[in-house]
């Protein structure tokens, strides 16, 4: 009777001490998974929390606005006066910019972009100088250089691009600026991959939504989403 009773003992004890290495395995992979799952979501972040201006400037009172999550800019029934900007209130070096842009019109000179490493002028003040993910006919997924150089650094194929582009319609544009290595994407598809030569040329700053000016245009940005590189 003794050793029965001890014999049992000893099998609830094995089976505690398995229950505790199974229960411990479990919590670590539990742990293993959140600590990935929190680094993931904490590179990549929304720049715009679809709601309000929160983190942006610009000129909110009679160029940008928001409607349904949506971020706009200027307008199809009147002419947009001139350049005009939303832009990030802090600066950003190294990332990968992913959004989605819609761009309709139907009179003048139909363009919007992105800018990135750029900075506001002071004359005048509603102009922007740096690199541009440029989006409009004649430009689609180019880079450009506004205000500065004012010279397209680099287009895609102008056949392929009009495959790949939704005219009037939402699209991927993606933006990725590691070093001196500038890539864009449209819908999936690369559209440069160009590498700044001039030193002199500044690899940090300001991210802005532009509407130009000079047609009856009206573009539109949503699920704008950054992740920062080391």
């Amino acid at each position: 009777m003794g050793q029965t009773i001890q014999t049992l003992h000893r099998i609830v004890i094995l089976r505690k001490q398995k229950l505790m290495r199974l229960f411990l395995t479990y919590f670590g992979l539990l742990c293993i998974f959140w600590a990935g799952h929190g680094q993931t979501e904490g590179k990549t972040r929304a720049l715009f929390d679809g709601k309000t201006f929160k983190g942006w400037q610009g000129d909110t009172l009679n160029t940008w606005r928001i409607e349904k999550g949506v971020i706009k800019g200027g307008s199809n029934q009147t002419v947009v006066p001139h350049n005009d900007f939303l832009c990030t209130d802090r600066s950003y070096s190294n990332f990968i910019l992913k959004l989605k842009i819609k761009l309709t019109g139907n009179e003048g000179f139909i363009n919007s972009g992105i800018q990135f490493r750029s900075k506001r002028l002071e004359d005048p003040d509603y102009e922007m100088t740096g690199y541009q993910a440029d989006w409009g006919a004649g430009y689609w997924g180019s880079l450009y250089d506004e205000s500065r150089r004012n010279l397209t650094l680099m287009a895609p194929d102008s056949v392929k691009v009009l495959q790949w582009l939704k005219i009037d319609d939402w699209n991927d544009y993606e933006i990725r600026a590691e070093d001196r290595r500038i890539r864009i994407y449209l819908n999936g598809h690369q559209t440069v991959d160009y590498t700044e030569e001039d030193i002199n040329i500044p690899q940090s700053g300001l991210i802005g939504l532009q509407i130009h000016g000079g047609g009856k245009a009206e573009v539109a940005f949503k699920n704008i989403r950054l992740e920062v590189l080391e």
